[in-house]
């Protein structure tokens, strides 16, 4: 029998996994739909994210998110995500997050990596293949744009890497100059015109594709006559739209258990309606083509966001940073002390 050694351990930090996600997003892009597919198939095990918040902090939480992702992947894993959207008062990001990878023979992990630009992008990328499948093609007359953080600024990422063709940018944010910056950006990267809408309304109308990517805690859109022109909305905050707006739509999620709770806006409408029938399926099932968008009807693809995305993006990353020799490796991590 072949002994078993403990992996080598390697620790990969956010330059050089921005540098290897820059230039790759649409090998990326097909990781996600991949591991999608892989969920969709049962070979994964993604147990509920477990929320650790603060009493005295009420806007402030860590979120550990464990997963297992079979298939071509084979890689457990568990991304611990911490949200503290006051930080951005103080000059640093809201969002900070480490991704740790086990060896599923051992189960040692193997990497320990920062996971605030993995976990940016596993939602971005996911969020572009949302709109992709639902519109059909890689093109939008009018984008707009609902939040305009970092979320937002890796969808556009998406967008310009994956040469989507789109007419205009329409953005909202309660921070107009945080708009008015990613305008800036928008329009150093494209040839798009872009406006700074004064109402959250106004980053609806006309938009065949709509991104929400806010830090809202509960409903603040009640109007079901903002999807009435049919947009595709991703809905990446989760608890924007109200029942009413929900109810209005096709929907779509990525896992419906795990989706339609924490007081989502699916969570809210299932409370409302006693049932989940208004969801209409998930990415899964439009990917496999056992569920289509309804020609003409608003569709919203509101993905929790699974764990075994960031396992899918974490170990295409760390793979190759291996591959090229970066990363700080520690060999002896598990075999340094006798016990």
């Amino acid at each position: 029998m072949h002994a078993l050694t403990p992996p080598t351990m390697t620790v990969i930090d956010a330059a050089d996994i921005a540098a290897q996600i820059n230039g790759s997003r649409p090998e990326l892009l097909e990781v996600v739909r991949r591991a999608y597919l892989a969920h969709d198939a049962g070979q994964s095990s993604n147990p509920h994210s477990s929320f650790l918040r603060f009493p005295h902090q009420s806007r402030s939480r860590v979120i550990s998110l464990p997963a297992y992702l079979g298939g071509e992947f084979d890689v457990a894993g568990n991304k611990w995500i911490a949200s503290f959207p006051d930080n951005v008062q103080h000059g640093i990001p809201r969002a900070s997050a480490t991704l740790i990878l086990n060896d599923c023979v051992t189960g040692y992990p193997f990497a320990c990596m920062e996971s605030s630009v993995i976990s940016a992008t596993r939602t971005a990328a996911s969020a572009v293949l949302g709109a992709e499948v639902l519109l059909g093609e890689r093109r939008a007359r009018r984008v707009g744009v609902v939040g305009t953080g970092l979320i937002a600024q890796h969808v556009w990422k998406f967008l310009r890497d994956l040469d989507w063709e789109i007419g205009a940018f329409r953005l909202f944010d309660l921070n107009r100059d945080a708009a008015e910056r990613y305008g800036l950006v928008l329009k150093e990267d494209s040839a798009a015109e872009v406006e700074i809408a004064e109402r959250v309304e106004d980053a609806f109308a006309d938009c065949d594709l709509v991104v929400i990517t806010t830090v809202a805690g509960e409903p603040h859109l009640h109007d079901p006559e903002l999807l009435a022109h049919g947009p595709v909305v991703l809905h990446l905050s989760l608890r924007d739209l109200s029942p009413d707006v929900v109810l209005t739509a096709q929907n779509f999620t990525d896992d419906v258990d795990h989706a339609v709770r924490e007081r989502t806006s699916l969570h809210l409408t299932e409370q409302v309606t006693g049932n989940r029938d208004f969801i209409d399926g998930t990415i899964g099932d439009l990917l496999a083509q056992r569920e289509t968008r309804e020609p003409g009807r608003p569709a919203i693809f509101a993905p929790f966001g699974l764990g075994v995305l960031d396992l899918a993006v974490g170990k295409w990353v760390h793979d190759r940073l291996v591959e090229a020799g970066k990363g700080h490796r520690a060999s002896d991590f598990f075999t340094g002390v006798e016990v």
